[in-house]
């Protein structure tokens, strides 16, 4: 059994970049940046920054030009795929991409670099409710009362 998959939460690089192929698919094209952070062994703080290039086909391609924008926070699941080609000067070339199969918008519409836009829309963000009553909050499990 094999498994190609890969899942990121991170931010766009850049808007994505939507074009039509000759057979008419849509294909949208963008770049989510990760952040790592971790203190070394002398205590001092170090980050660092990766960008993966994003691939999404079809229907999802044309979701994606329409709602994402730069800085929009997202997740992203898809399977990786390397393709290769040769440059103007017969040099082979490779990029390694993330094919979207999924993807989901972890801010409201439009929340990358327009923030005038989010402002004026609160209704696009997605609200979360407390529970009705006290009963139905979850109790802190204390690790004594575990019988094993």
């Amino acid at each position: 059994m094999d498994l190609n998959k890969a899942q990121l939460i991170g931010r766009l690089t850049r808007d994505p970049e939507v074009r039509s192929i000759p057979s008419g698919e849509s294909v949208a094209t963008f770049s989510v940046a990760t952040g790592f952070r971790w203190t070394d062994k002398q205590g001092n703080k170090q980050e660092k920054t990766e960008f993966h290039n994003i691939v999404a086909w079809r229907k999802l391609a044309e979701i994606c030009g329409q709602y994402l924008r730069k800085g929009s926070k997202i997740y992203v699941e898809g399977r990786l795929a390397t393709r290769s080609w040769e440059d103007q000067s017969g040099v082979k070339k490779y990029r390694t991409e993330i094919v979207l199969d999924n993807m989901i918008m972890l801010e409201g519409r439009g929340a990358g670099s327009n923030q005038a836009d989010n402002a004026t829309n609160n209704n696009s963000t997605p609200k979360v409710e407390a529970p009705a009553k006290a009963e139905e909050v979850e109790e802190e499990i204390n690790i004594e009362d575990i019988p094993f």
